[in-house]
């Protein structure tokens, strides 16, 4: 087995013969993933890139299971895409009203029933913490395909394949996020992740309405990042060497009106995207609606399009590694609540499970919930 060394982030990905590969049991955050490990991945990702064959059989006979509990494209499709072109076979639901879910089966039910089907489970769910709880029931390797408007940790690895192609580095970068910052659980992952990395600083672009959560700016501050909050696009441009868009999302809103309010407010075209930097890169985790116009697409600076392939590669590293690890030991379920409150977040997955046990962090003169980061004054 061939193992992937990046001694330099900087430089180039270089193999090594060391015997291993990546350890990875469940992937809900990729918090929980050292810099190694994330430079390891990417590696990963970059051979497979570069040499397809010699990775079309290695998942012959892994079956793996995707339960999307609300829709996607581009994360269902490159999660499919890559398990077949690693060799591997699918099952699983994209619409939980053609399954038992629509008869009130429990997040708990339904993956202890499928991970006995299947060799690694992929969840995406509308609530917060979902692939937390769910990984605690699962007989195999779970993977976060993003919970509600928490985090999406598979995104952010793609993001950073595409940074480091397309950059050459994932330090010493400014990095500019717009739109739905509030919501926007892409952006919270790669911003807990990129304040890893050496020097990187962040412009957050957004109304107040959606601001980025107070606990996503915490790791901004714990890792002495410098960051600025503005209200326009334009005056960012200048600054940035990398813009994330991102599109206003109307299912995360309680009603129609509130999401009009913030319809169409930033709007990358030409004109703005000719303020940039020549070696500007702007990313999307996609889709957009209106939020990049179409003449943009052509320019060089355009990544996203890019990035969705790269996504591909990513996805097919994390699951090889996951398959290929011979240490997941599944770990018995918490059955007793360590504090006796309830999560203060409507959207946390224990307010529709009520059988999952509250577990909690304490935070100061709060409790952090172990689900949702969601916070609770004691």
């Amino acid at each position: 087995m061939v193992c992937l060394d990046i001694s330099k982030l900087r430089g180039e990905v270089k193999l090594s013969k060391l015997g291993g590969i990546v350890q990875i049991s469940n992937m809900i955050d990729l918090d929980q993933s050292s810099l190694a490990e994330i430079g390891e991945m990417i590696a990963l990702a970059n051979q497979i890139r570069n040499y397809p064959k010699e990775y079309c059989e290695s998942c012959r006979g892994k079956i793996m299971a995707t339960l999307f509990y609300e829709p996607s494209t581009r994360t269902k499709m490159s999660f499919q895409t890559a398990m077949l072109r690693l060799g591997g076979e699918v099952i699983g639901f994209d619409n939980p009203q053609s399954s038992s879910v629509s008869k009130g089966e429990s997040l708990k039910d339904t993956v202890t029933v499928v991970s006995g089907y299947a060799d690694i489970l992929v969840i995406r769910h509308p609530l917060e913490g979902a692939a937390e709880a769910g990984a605690m029931y699962s007989r195999v390797p779970v993977i976060n395909a993003g919970d509600g408007g928490h985090l999406h940790p598979t995104q952010t690895l793609t993001d950073l394949v595409t940074l480091y192609n397309e950059k050459g580095r994932l330090d010493n970068l400014c990095i500019g996020l717009c739109g739905d910052l509030k919501y926007g659980r892409t952006v919270h992952s790669l911003i807990k992740t990129m304040t890893r990395y050496h020097n990187n600083s962040f412009v957050l672009i957004s109304t107040p309405e959606l601001a980025l959560p107070n606990y996503v700016k915490d790791f901004m501050n714990a890792a002495g990042c410098k960051y600025v909050e503005v209200p326009s696009l334009s005056e960012a441009m200048p600054m940035l060497d990398v813009l994330y868009m991102t599109r206003i999302q109307q299912e995360r809103f309680a009603s129609r009106e509130q999401y009009e309010a913030q319809k169409g407010v930033y709007v990358l075209d030409r004109e703005k995207l000719n303020m940039g930097k020549k070696d500007l890169k702007v990313l999307h985790p996609l889709p957009r609606v209106d939020e990049i116009t179409p003449d943009v697409d052509d320019d060089p600076r355009a990544a996203y399009f890019k990035q969705t392939v790269y996504g591909m590669y990513a996805r097919m590293a994390l699951i090889f590694s996951m398959l290929m690890n011979p240490q997941y030991k599944r770990k018995k379920p918490p059955t007793q609540s360590s504090h006796p409150v309830e999560c203060s977040n409507s959207k946390c997955i224990t307010k529709t499970e009520p059988y999952l046990p509250r577990l909690f962090f304490a935070a100061g003169d709060m409790l952090e919930c172990k689900y949702c980061d969601g916070r609770t004054l004691i």
